[in-house]
């Protein structure tokens, strides 16, 4: 029985299993019917998708390709209307040129007959000077024949004579205008220049170079001296000045060829002594006190000098020089207080004359500023003062007013000879410089006496107010390298025997000459 059950029970599981692998099979084949139909639709659908889609592009083809055909047509046509504008106008040109063609074939026929006319009243021309040459050579003989002349005598004659009338003309009319220029020009002259005098009217100098320093007592100088010397070496070392301290009673005085220095020792000695303790650790500190004063003395001097004359777009450095100029003195009188009355004394006689005045009170304010410095620097204050002015950028009309203020050099405008006369009108005036003339006459003779007691030289001159000698020597005994020991050895001489402001400029010359006579 029970196999019976199971045997049963296997036949419906394979029952089972066939039914559900035809079950399985029946909806897969009604799946792929389905998929079939779909893929079928799916392809029908792209289809008419890709006709549409052919359909638009050759519509959009043919528009585009009738968009380009009406725009090649346009453009052909503006093209054929250019051509055609193009062929007028050079079938214009063309007219215009057959036309001026013409005219120049005409103008060339006028011309051509000018020049054949030219050249029949050319040979017209020369037949009658021909003609006219023979007439006057006719008449030139016939007039030898009667006056008993050549025409060469007659000629060299007449020639003379118009030439001594002409002479004696003009010698009289020079003599009138020399006369009459040299009168109106002295009273000019003298009118402005007592006018500027006038105008300028500064006192007399009164400022000079101090070398002596008042003492309360003589006790006093062994203070200053110090133990061993102590203190008189630390004053002179820290100030660069000598101090001499001799008999003379109550005072001490002062050698230095540098004024400021001699101004800074001055101040310092002057200082202790109102102070009392004189020791050199003092002296260094006061010496750099008075260093300091004396530097803000100078700026504000130099301010207040370009102030005075009306200056004001002046180098700071070139006022800080300038202001140095205050304890400089030549020949007694202040260096500073002469270049400001030279500058006033400038600009009026430049005024009168009709000259630059700036440049002329410019120059007279900076043409002895070479002094502030000719004791630090080698070289004449001219030249000193020259190569400082390029330095700070002066105009060259300023330069060259430094430059030929004592006639070194040629005058190039009339403000540097106005400077050299106001230059010379501050130093003239009565009782600016302590040098007298008779003094001033013999150190220039002096001066050459020196140059003229060496062997081979010719002739000296002292020129430049004695700023520089110049010394022509014999060429036969003076060869050009004994020409620099020449040099060498008056400057040493000048130097021990002479004594002058500044330095003293010592050129020699040699020159040698051939000649001879043509017989």
């Amino acid at each position: 029985m029970v196999g019976i059950y199971i045997a049963i029970a296997l036949v419906c599981l394979i029952v089972g299993a066939a039914i559900a692998c035809v079950t399985t099979i029946f909806v897969q084949k009604k799946k792929a019917g389905n998929a079939q139909k779909e893929a079928i639709k799916v392809l029908e659908d792209a289809k008419n998708q890709a006709k549409n889609i052919k359909k638009e592009a050759e519509l959009e083809a043919k528009e585009e390709a009738i968009k380009l055909k009406n725009e090649s047509d346009k453009e052909a046509k503006e093209r054929r209307i250019e051509l055609q504008r193009q062929e007028n106008r050079l079938f214009q040109k063309e007219e215009q040129l057959d036309r001026k063609e013409e005219v120049i074939d005409r103008k060339s026929q006028a011309l051509d007959d000018a020049r054949a006319n030219l050249e029949n009243k050319t040979k017209q021309l020369e037949q009658k000077e021909r003609e006219l040459e023979s007439e006057k050579t006719k008449i030139t003989k016939e007039l030898e024949r009667v006056a008993g002349l050549s025409k060469e005598d007659a000629k060299k004659q007449l020639v003379e004579s118009i030439v001594d009338d002409a002479r004696k003309e003009a010698g009289n009319i020079v003599r009138d205008i020399e006369n009459t220029a040299r009168e109106e020009g002295e009273k000019k002259a003298r009118n402005i220049v007592t006018l500027a005098i006038q105008k300028c009217a500064t006192d007399q100098t009164s400022e000079v170079t101090v070398t002596a320093v008042n003492l309360p007592n003589d006790e006093m100088k062994g203070r200053i001296i110090g133990r061993e010397g102590r203190n008189i070496r630390a004053i002179e070392n820290a100030t660069g000045v000598d101090l001499i301290v001799d008999d003379t009673p109550e005072a001490v005085i002062l050698s230095s060829f540098d004024p400021i220095r001699r101004e800074v020792a001055r101040l310092t000695l002057e200082k202790l002594i109102t102070d009392g303790r004189i020791h050199p650790a003092r002296v260094e500190d006061i010496v750099e006190k008075v260093k300091k004063d004396i530097e803000k003395t100078i700026k504000e001097a130099g301010e207040n000098a370009i102030f005075e004359a009306g200056i004001f777009n002046l180098h700071p450095e070139l006022v800080k020089i300038l202001g140095r100029l205050k304890y400089r003195t030549s020949y007694g009188q202040n260096v500073l207080k002469h270049s400001l009355e030279t500058s006033y004394i400038a600009g009026l006689l430049a005024g009168e004359v009709g000259a630059d005045v700036l440049i002329a009170k410019r120059g007279g304010l900076l043409h002895d500023i070479g002094k502030a410095l000719d004791f630090e620097m080698e070289g004449n204050h001219v030249d000193i003062g020259v190569d400082v002015a390029k330095k700070f950028k002066e105009s060259p009309e300023v330069i060259h007013c430094i430059e030929a203020h004592h006639g070194g050099v040629e005058y190039k405008s009339l403000e540097a000879i106005l400077v050299q006369v106001a230059d010379a009108i501050s130093s003239s005036r009565p009782g600016a410089r302590r040098e007298s003339l008779d003094a001033y006459i013999k150190r220039l003779e002096k001066l050459e006496e020196i140059a003229n007691s060496f062997k081979g030289v010719a002739a000296s001159y002292a020129i430049q107010a004695g700023r520089e000698i110049r010394i022509a020597v014999k060429p036969e005994e003076i060869n050009d390298s004994g020409m620099i020991i020449l040099a060498k050895e008056i400057a040493r001489k000048i130097e021990s025997e002479l004594e002058y402001p500044g330095t003293i400029k010592v050129n020699v010359i040699r020159e040698t000459r051939a000649s001879d006579t043509a017989q």
